[in-house]
């Protein structure tokens, strides 16, 4: 049975350290997940289960360590030779680059349903109680006066959906005139306060040290932030217009064959799209495939058009090259 997501927070004093850490068991084998920044209470939730799932089903004992920190930066992490048996990114670039060095299959996508997601989420708001600056949507956000947070596009695939929800946004505003597209950006841009290099970073700056009028982030971040720290202090905007953000896995081939863990790293992604995994992920605020579980949580995730970066940039290679590459439209607009 798994455990409400309420309930997992309390493994994080145990289980979660600032980067790797492991369930204090002793274990046959190890399994080593290398994922995002904010998805620590996450698989601190999910890998108990799974843990308990492959005792019962192979009669193995097993453990399940995470390193943690921007999509990015834990590709990088793998290229330099963290041994990940799995990822469980937020970004398809992150998974991509690690195929493209032969650590990934190349059809890593097409290993598991939907493009390799087992679950996706948009990008959404998080203000302060009352809404001080009357934020409803991207339109708001070139204000002068407000306040943003949200991760680095350079660091965090995270920041990298904002950048690209914010600049659809535009498009479909403005009809695609590139001149008001670009002074939307800019502005918005120059409102940024702080650029963390991660969404957990971001999240510190906007809760604990009170930076900013709004914190930018994934829908599942923003509504986990505001059901831990005070509902009644906090409001939660989903944008009528935003992004798709799929959440992309892999086994790293190479390193699972090498920790001679193959079977397991497959079975650790699959099980991610079991239907009490799929519940377990809508109950923290991720949306997902599973026919049932989308019925029961249908009000929980309010309507919005998710427009997706392969029909609006020309997919993700192009999207990087032409606003997150060095010289590019990102650091253009950021310019004074």
């Amino acid at each position: 049975m798994i455990r409400h997501p309420r309930l997992a927070r309390p493994l994080l004093a145990i289980a979660l350290g600032a980067g790797l850490a492991a369930p204090a068991m002793a274990a046959e084998r190890e399994l080593l997940n290398s994922s995002y920044d904010i998805a620590r209470e996450l698989f601190a939730a999910i890998n108990p289960e799974f843990i308990a799932h492959w005792q019962e089903t192979q009669g193995e004992e097993i453990a399940i360590q995470q390193s943690h920190g921007g999509s990015s930066a834990q590709a990088r992490s793998i290229l330099q030779g963290l041994r990940a048996d799995v990822v469980t990114f937020n970004q398809v670039t992150d998974v991509q680059v690690l195929a493209d060095d032969g650590l990934v299959a190349e059809d890593w996508q097409q290993a598991l349903p939907n493009n390799a997601s087992p679950y996706y989420s948009t990008t959404a708001f998080l203000v302060r109680k009352g809404n001080p600056k009357g934020i409803d949507g991207w339109e708001d956000l070139d204000d002068e006066g407000v306040e943003i947070v949200f991760p680095n596009p350079k660091t965090s695939g995270n920041g990298r959906y904002t950048y690209l929800a914010a600049w659809g946004f535009a498009e479909h505003q403005f009809d695609g005139d590139e001149e008001q597209i670009q002074a939307f950006m800019r502005d918005f841009l120059g409102n940024v306060v702080v650029f963390d290099t991660g969404g957990r970073g971001a999240t510190t700056s906007f809760i604990e040290r009170g930076i900013g009028d709004v914190l930018i982030s994934f829908e599942s971040e923003v509504n986990n932030i505001r059901g831990e720290y005070g509902s009644d202090d906090y409001e939660v905007i989903v944008p009528p217009v935003s992004i798709l953000a799929e959440f992309p896995v892999a086994v790293v081939e190479e390193n699972a064959e090498r920790n001679g863990n193959q079977e397991l790293a497959r079975a650790y992604l699959e099980y991610l799209y079991a239907e009490e995994t799929q519940r377990l992920l809508a109950g923290f605020n991720y949306r997902v495939h599973d026919e049932a579980v989308v019925e029961e949580f249908a009000e929980q995730f309010p309507e919005t058009e998710l427009l997706k970066v392969e029909e609006v940039f020309g997919g993700w290679d192009a999207a990087m090259e032409t606003h997150f590459a060095s010289g590019g439209l990102l650091d253009q607009l950021q310019r004074r």
